[in-house]
Parts: C-alpha cells; structure tokens; sequence
C-alpha cells in the first residue's frame, strides 16, 4: 500500500452510550498497530470524548478528526410506519474542518440538548443556516441515517428534498456516505445513492461504521444493544448490526471498496481538509491585584 489508502470517518467510540463498544485507547492501538494517519470518530449526539481522542490521537501521531453522528428533525415526518421506520434515526456526520466548525458543531449539539423536549439530542433543519455550517463537512449518514432509509422504504421523492436541502446548505462539503457491512438494504439502496450523487455532482466517500474491536465481539456487543432497548438477546424485533460493524483495517476497506476507488480516495482527502484539533487549556482567571506587604489573609 502507498499513502494513507483509507482513513476512517465514522467510528462509534465508548463515548456513543450505549452503542458503541470501543474505548479511546483501545481504537488508538488498534490504529497504530495498522499504521492509520489520521482517524475520525463521530459518536452519537456528543462531544464527550473529542478532547480526549483528540490529546491522546496526536500523542501517538495520529491525526485526530473530530466530528458527530447527529440527528436531524427535518420537520416532514408522516406517520406512516412504511416511511418512518422505527430505527431511522434522520442522522448525519458533521465534520470540524477547523476552530470555527468545531464552534459551530459544539454549539449546535448544546442547543439539541437544552432545547429539547423528550431528552432526545435533535436538531432542527432551520438551524442549519448558511453562517452556523460555516467549517463544517457532511456526510449522509450512512443505513441508519437521513437518507438511507427513505430509498429503502420507497420514498424516494422525500429523499431527493432532504439531499437537496443538504447540497444546498454545504455545497462541494456534503459527501454522500457508501457503507458496506453486507446486509441487504445496503445493496438495496446503494444504487439510489449512486445515481443521484452522479447527477447532482455529489462526491462519495466510503465509510465502515465500528462499534466494537473485532468480530469476536459481536455477541457482546449485541447484547449491549439489547440491554440499550430494554429488550433481551433472544428478542428479534429490535435494533441489530452486524458482525461486520467491527474496526476494519485500511487494506480491508481498500479491498471492500474496490470498484469505488474514487470513495476511498475522499476519506484522505476530507483528512487533508481537516486543520483543527481541541487541545488542553490552562484555566483561565481573573487578575487581582494585591497591596505590597499584604498578609496573605488580606490578599484573600
């Protein structure tokens, strides 16, 4: 392999709570053992790990890209079971492309929680103006996000007006998410995808969604999702993945995603776009001014 090959945009750490099951350092190990560059982790609706991935990630010369799964109320929701399947979480990735992204980002996932009314993290779509996605890339969200699951129930009109909205709020930062974790919607749907990313000139990217370390883990993990749920293992009516939503290696993906070179190319090239990272402050206080000769209890 020459070059990066393959980075990684869309990992669920420990911090996607009971979902993801991959602690920062294990991730981080597990990249150096594979020579990754650079490594994105988009946890379900928080911020709570980026300072860490992002000091720990550098420490080991990893190029850290901090981003987040975020779900999206784009306020057109019928309740017709067949277009508003019960796992469609109207997620997208946003990506910090530099401090002013990160601000924003930050900001728009404080709002989700102060502002919401049944505990659940959503946005609305009018809160994505033009200056608040400023610094911002977008990924589509993959099988369970905003658009994915609309090609596969067939309302495709519904999903056309939410890619539009998309492109037209990021422009050449909207990338449309191929994911591959050999399930039949995946092959269902990839088409859809494909077509209109051509003829609305939207780029590709190719992305694997780990959970959990290796497929050894699966079971485990899976029992995480039910517990999540309120459900039991044996129940099949709930959430499931698969036992491919494990972190694949770059030679993997490269190998996974063979016939979309052009995908696996934009991992790099959203990691080169990236230029920021949060770092560990000082506390900043305020200056007082003491008296010369002061006692310490006067000082106070």
């Amino acid at each position: 392999m020459t070059g990066p090959g393959f980075v990684h945009l869309h990992i669920h750490s420990a911090y996607s709570l009971l979902e993801g099951a991959l602690p920062i350092a294990t991730l981080l190990d597990m990249a150096v053992k594979d020579e990754q560059p650079a490594l994105g982790i988009a946890d379900s609706s928080n911020l709570f790990g980026a300072l860490e991935f992002s000091e720990k990630a550098a420490a080991k010369g990893i190029q850290p890209i901090i981003s987040c799964e975020v779900r999206i109320d784009f306020a057109d929701q019928e309740e017709t079971r067949t277009v508003r399947p019960k796992d469609e979480k109207n997620a997208i990735v946003l990506i910090a492309r530099n401090e002013l992204g990160f601000t924003n980002l930050s900001a728009l996932v404080s709002r989700a929680y102060l502002q919401s009314d049944d505990g659940t993290a959503n946005i609305k779509l009018d809160w994505l103006t033009p200056k608040n996605v400023q610094g911002l890339i977008c990924l589509t969200g993959g099988p369970e996000g905003a658009i994915d699951p609309l090609f596969k129930n067939g309302a495709e009109e519904k999903a056309e007006v939410r890619l539009a909205l998309l492109k037209n709020l990021f422009g050449t930062n909207l990338f449309m998410e191929i994911q591959r974790h050999s399930t039949p919607d995946e092959k269902t749907v990839e088409p859809h995808l494909l077509a209109y990313a051509y003829a609305h000139d939207i780029a590709l990217v190719a992305t694997n969604e780990p959970y959990f370390p290796t497929v050894r883990d699966y079971e485990a993990h899976d029992a995480l999702l039910a517990i999540s749920q309120g459900s039991v293992v044996a129940q099949t009516n709930r959430r499931k993945l698969t036992d491919q939503h494990y972190f694949k290696t770059r030679q993997e993906m490269l190998k996974l995603f063979h016939d979309l070179p052009e995908a696996v190319d934009n991992t790099v090239l959203i990691a080169k776009l990236v230029n920021f990272r949060p770092r560990t402050l000082d506390p900043i206080l305020p200056s007082f001014s003491v008296k010369e000769g002061a006692t310490p209890q006067e000082a106070q």
